[in-house]
């Protein structure tokens, strides 16, 4: 009698659920996190491209190489936060050898930024470190930069403006 009671009790279903939780809970939990960091990862790297792709466009309106260097960086690094992105550290890189060329000659220029997320701000345990992404974008440069078409502004001077019907 004393044999069936015991062969009863461990035949039985009772707690197999708690213990089938206890075993696929942490692996769910793990996997969350991995879709978490996966998913802030992503985002970071379209914000980053984002970046990337209004420095090079930036600099392609720039008039000289200088200008073309500071504005893209500029660009870049308020693409960032107006994106909402934290970066540990930006780097801004924008290859302006296009200027070299000619007036009238097609050229590109491309800019490269790269930022440094860290994975510790998502508070997730165990993750932490962090991450470099980089995107590289490339714009025409415009091709009329520095052709002047021989006009000026003189509507700024007094008694130039003839159009104005001033009574004069």
């Amino acid at each position: 009698m004393k044999m069936r009671a015991l062969r009863r009790h461990w035949s039985s279903d009772r707690g197999s659920a708690t213990l089938e939780l206890l075993i696929v809970f942490p692996a769910l939990l793990a996997f969350l996190g991995l879709l978490i960091v996966g998913g802030h990862v992503a985002l970071a790297h379209q914000h980053v491209q984002h970046a990337a792709e209004e420095a090079a466009r930036t600099a392609s309106i720039a008039r000289t190489q200088s200008a073309a260097t500071t504005d893209s960086q500029t660009a870049a690094q308020q693409t960032l936060h107006s994106d909402g992105l934290t970066c540990t550290s930006t780097t801004v890189n924008t290859d302006t050898a296009g200027f070299r060329s000619s007036p009238g000659t097609p050229a590109t220029l491309t800019s490269t930024v790269s930022c440094t997320i860290a994975l510790s701000d998502l508070s997730l345990p165990g993750v932490g470190g962090s991450r470099t992404i980089t995107a590289t974008a490339t714009s025409p440069l415009d091709t009329y930069r520095s052709r002047s078409l021989g006009f000026s502004n003189t509507e700024g001077l007094p008694g130039t403006n003839r159009s104005t019907g001033a009574g004069g």
